[in-house]
């Protein structure tokens, strides 16, 4: 009997604490509910409400129960792997790189290393990362050597020079696991010098491999040992990091296991971008403001090509407000290569296999979108950083970044795992399975003018974007996507049959209404669309997949860890990206890495930076050497990166702990963007002097080198009443030119101008400038023209066309419309105002130009752009009359 009461009791008890917590429960979890806004997750409330800074309704977030599903999808993460046990992960899909086992077969060589000893002595790793304790078990040092050497490729039927690595391009993946020691000696057999600098990693400083900055260049036919621990996780990639050498080869995966990894089938996939063009001839075109790029793309925006879309308009507002062509990607590829072809198959894969991509975009500039036709991706890591898994549609990869994605093969078929170049001219595809083809949804071309329009309306005349009234941040809200036809939505007809009118957001054609007003996502004024009614996409056959394509952005990526600093000093730093499409300059708060000093940071402080792209572009800016959170809606689990893309008109914040030792690049990680100065470089106060850079003042007069260097360009023709041209020697401010003007006969005249300007303003449409003007004429009698007699200027003073020989102070003005405006004055006091205009895109190929000035002196040209460095021009021009012949342009 006692026994059924103490039974009974305890029975009672149980019952009502159970009934009590799960009552307590309910009341904390009423008391933690809190609404936050998803554009600005700082701004939190107790009740639902709108956001004070951008206007969007709070959402509701229960605090405690995100808390408990967060654990609850950790523990059931199969994708997370563990650094408790040691288990030897062997389940790569494709060949890796085969550690060096019998260092005494590597033939002999001299090692350029500065620090005595690198090869035998123990060396510290970065403060930050994970650090097992000694004598864990299976810790080794596991070694690579790679060689470097000068290649010869042939990816479009014509032989190029390349980098290869070990024979390879891509460069071949290395893989160590958490705890290992990475030996890697590289062999530079080239014969010029180069630098490997390990993307992402946790490492001393002088191992970082930036060339003049961590360490000397590797000179050719030496060694350079790379050795430090492993103390991360994830995908990572190694480059070069001396000159334009990333574009043409010297490029691999590196994978970091977990001591214990999933035992799911791994593809390293590095993307690439592949000229048949020399990447130095690259970057002079770039800075040189020639279009033949667009034109081999087929998107130069013409006049013709506007007024047969119906977008003269678009396109004569885009010059008034001083812009060039829509620009997707800068640069012209042949070819886009995925682990260094443009297409593989792997046919070993069934029905319901996963399959682990580890993927890297080790373009020079190119941003992939990656779409696979057996479904959805599933994202699992960012930038070697776990994330809870998120099922995306396609996502849209930077230049550096790296992700982790799983995919599952669904039926017994051949699938195709797809990525298409930002601007679509092509991609590169990797086949999955064996069966019939299953081929990914090409993309359809971008619609530019369309994207003209948006950057019409957010661009102001001095060349800065409007405000839209909120911050845009995360990626969440693409502005090219005005550009993508696939996601038009098809509008029916019964939806819409009570409406005549249909209004739509020029930025988020899913944001449809029957009435004028603003879109709720930005704020942008909804179009009114004519002729809708009834029509459907053209993609018709998927449009209602289309229409909830699900596309990922950094507000979906969530850390499975809490990734907030310790509670140290904050150090606040605010960037403007800044830049000029016109002449290629891009820069940080006006500023080239030459024009700026070193940022002092402090060991054990956190930095704060707040990064706003006020350019066209978008950029993906990386931090060597140190992962930072990117605040999003998740809060304490933002997610880690070290590279982040943003796009134009964001605002993002970056927070990271400042832990290490030494000089630290930050920078856009699009090659040319970067050689053009885009970066800052942190430096750690009182840190300890590196041992691989023997005179630190010297050496940084060298990284300095990168963004001051002059790039030479020209147009000169050869016709039938003489020749002219122009050749300009220009760099990030300063531009030296040399123009002339040459008859066959005296009577024609013989010009020559030289100038020596700089650029002084932001968006670079003033320069002052000095020179020297000579002008030779045989005058006979009162010569007239157009603007009547010529031995006077507008001014009334003498022209003295027939023997002037005299220096000039002047200054150029950029106009609307790019007219170029010129005011100067020689030493005896003449006057001159000239405006004048080259390559006006009258057709794709055709170009028209114009000049006018105050000494009644004219011209009026044209060109047909046949070849890249060839044309045919006819010009008139007052002094030399009519003529027509051959314009070579560099």
């Amino acid at each position: 009997m006692t026994l059924k009461y103490i039974i009974l009791i305890v029975g009672l008890f149980v019952f009502f604490s159970l009934t009590y917590a799960q009552h307590d429960h309910k009341q904390i979890q009423d008391s933690t509910a809190t609404y936050v806004c998803p554009m600005h997750p700082e701004v939190t409330s107790s009740k639902p409400g709108k956001c004070p800074k951008c206007g969007m309704e709070l959402v509701k977030k229960n605090l405690n129960q995100q808390d408990s599903n967060h654990h609850h999808a950790v523990a059931v993460n199969p994708y997370l792997g563990t650094n408790d046990r040691y288990t030897p992960f062997q389940n790569f899909a494709v060949p890796v790189a085969n550690s060096t086992t019998d260092p005494s077969k590597i033939p002999a060589f001299t090692i350029s290393n500065l620090e005595k000893d690198i090869e035998t002595k123990a060396i510290t790793g970065a403060r930050a990362g994970l650090h097992l304790p000694k004598g864990s078990a299976d810790v080794k040092t596991i070694r690579y050597d790679l060689f470097v050497t000068d290649s010869i490729v042939n990816f479009t039927g014509k032989k190029r020079q390349a980098i290869a690595v070990n024979g390879s391009l891509p460069a071949p993946t290395l893989v160590f696991t958490v705890g290992d020691t990475a030996l890697i000696y590289v062999h530079n057999q080239s014969d010029e010098p180069t630098s490997v600098h390990w993307h992402g990693i946790f490492l001393p400083n002088r191992m970082d491999g930036v060339a003049h900055l961590t360490q000397h260049p590797i000179p050719p036919h030496k060694t350079y040992v790379y050795k430090f621990p492993v103390l991360q996780d994830g995908t990572f990639w190694y480059h070069s990091h001396f000159s334009l050498q990333e574009q043409i080869g010297l490029y691999g995966a590196l994978i970091f296991n977990k001591r214990t990894e999933p035992d799911i089938p791994t593809i390293p996939v590095v993307l690439s971008d592949w000229s048949d063009m020399n990447p130095h001839e690259i970057n002079r075109r770039l800075h040189a403001g020639n279009d033949w790029f667009a034109i081999k793309k087929k998107t130069t925006q013409s006049y013709s090509e506007a007024i047969k879309a119906g977008r003269l308009g678009v396109k004569l507002t885009n010059e008034w407000k001083r812009m060039t062509a829509m620009d997707v990607s800068d640069v012209y590829y042949e070819k886009f290569l995925l682990n260094g072809a443009p297409e593989h198959h792997l046919s070993q894969f069934k029905a319901g296999d996963q399959v682990r991509l580890r993927i890297v975009n080790g373009s020079a500039s190119t941003y992939f979108w990656l779409s696979f036709a057996g479904g959805k991706l599933k994202v699992i890591a960012n930038d070697a950083n776990d994330v809870t898994p998120v099922e995306v549609d396609r996502m849209l990869i930077a230049p550096s970044e790296t992700y982790d994605v799983v995919v599952t093969i669904p039926e017994n078929m051949k699938y195709e795992f797809l990525a298409t170049a930002e601007d679509r001219t092509n991609h590169a595809s990797l086949w999955l399975g064996s069966g019939m083809d299953m081929p990914a949804d090409k993309l359809p071309k971008l619609e530019y003018f369309e994207g003209m329009k948006m950057m019409n309306g957010m661009m102001k005349m001095n060349g800065d974007m409007k405000p839209m009234g909120h911050e845009m941040s995360l990626q969440q809200v693409d502005m090219n996507a005005v550009m993508y036809p696939e996601l038009k939505k098809s509008i029916s007809k019964d939806h819409h049959a009570h409406s005549e009118k249909v209004y739509v957001c020029p930025m988020h054609p899913d944001v449809i209404s029957d009435n004028p007003g603003t879109c709720p996502k930005c704020g942008m004024e909804l179009e009114l669309k004519k002729g809708v009614e009834g029509k459907q996409s053209e993609h018709d056959h998927t449009a209602s997949a289309k229409g909830d394509l699900i596309t990922l952005n950094y507000n979906m990526l969530e850390s499975v860890e809490k990734t907030t600093l310790p509670d140290r000093p904050w150090k606040d730093l605010s960037f403007e990206l800044t830049g000029n499409m016109n002449r290629y300059v891009w820069t940080l708060n006006n500023k080239t890495v030459s024009e700026s000093d070193k940022i002092l940071i402090k060991r054990g402080e956190n930095v704060r930076i707040k990064l706003y792209n006020n350019s066209m572009m978008r950029h993906p800016m990386h931090l060597h050497g140190h992962d930072f959170r990117l605040i999003n809606q998740y809060g304490e689990r933002s997610p880690l990166k070290n590279v982040v893309d943003i796009m134009p008109m964001e605002t993002l914040t970056l927070e990271f702990a400042a832990t290490e030792d030494g000089d630290w690049f930050f920078h856009c990680h699009i090659l040319y963007h970067m050689m053009s100065g885009m970066g800052r470089i942190f430096t750690y106060e009182d840190s300890e002097p590196n041992p691989e850079i023997h005179d630190p003042v010297a050496a940084y007069k060298m990284v300095q080198m990168d963004d001051r260097m002059f790039t030479l360009s020209g147009e000169g023709s050869l016709q039938s009443n003489g020749t002219e041209g122009l050749v300009t020697y220009s760099n990030t401010r300063w531009q030296i030119s040399q123009m002339w003007n040459v008859g066959y006969k005296a009577s024609q005249g013989y010009e020559s101008e030289t100038t020596v300007g700089r650029f002084i303003d932001k968006m670079q449409y003033v320069m002052p400038y000095v020179g020297f003007d000579y002008h030779y004429k045989k005058v006979t009698g009162h010569e007239k023209n157009l603007f009547g007699d010529t031995e006077r200027n507008m001014f009334g003073q003498k022209a003295n066309k027939s023997n002037r020989k005299v220096p000039v102070f002047g200054i150029a003005y950029t106009l609307p419309w790019l007219v170029i405006a010129d005011m100067r004055v020689d030493t005896n006091g003449k006057l001159r105002f000239q405006l004048g205009r080259e390559d006006i895109p009258l057709t794709p190929r055709l170009r028209m130009n114009w000049m006018v000035n105050t000494d009644k002196e004219y011209t009026i040209g044209s060109r047909y752009i046949w070849t890249k460095y060839i044309s045919l021009g006819a010009h008139y021009d007052s002094d030399m009359g009519l003529g027509a012949g051959v314009v070579f342009t560099y």
